[in-house]
């Protein structure tokens, strides 16, 4: 099945209107719509609440609470290289 990403939009009747010409086959189509959602977050200067972690080790929960979580970029390796490098004197 072939894919197609359009820019579309539904009028007040309910009507999809595509915004731009389409050159496919004529036949039976199926449509996936994904409408945008606003975002409910408000800009605060606040401290932004963190994520709860769950863990079923009672001696650990304490310790999520206080810590950050990894950040995505966050390399495993690299960060047992610079270990290992320190550990060594390398």
């Amino acid at each position: 099945m072939q894919a197609y990403k359009l820019n579309a939009t539904i009028d007040e009747s309910g009507y999809l209107i595509i915004d731009e010409p389409l050159n496919i086959a004529p036949g039976k189509v199926k449509v996936i719509i994904l409408q945008p959602v606003p975002s409910l977050e408000t800009p605060t200067e606040s401290q932004p609440e963190k994520p709860k972690r769950q863990t079923k080790i009672k001696a650990l929960q304490g310790w999520f609470e206080k810590t950050q979580p990894t950040p995505s970029d966050f390399d495993p390796d690299q960060a047992r290289w610079e270990a290992l490098k320190e550990k060594h004197n390398l």
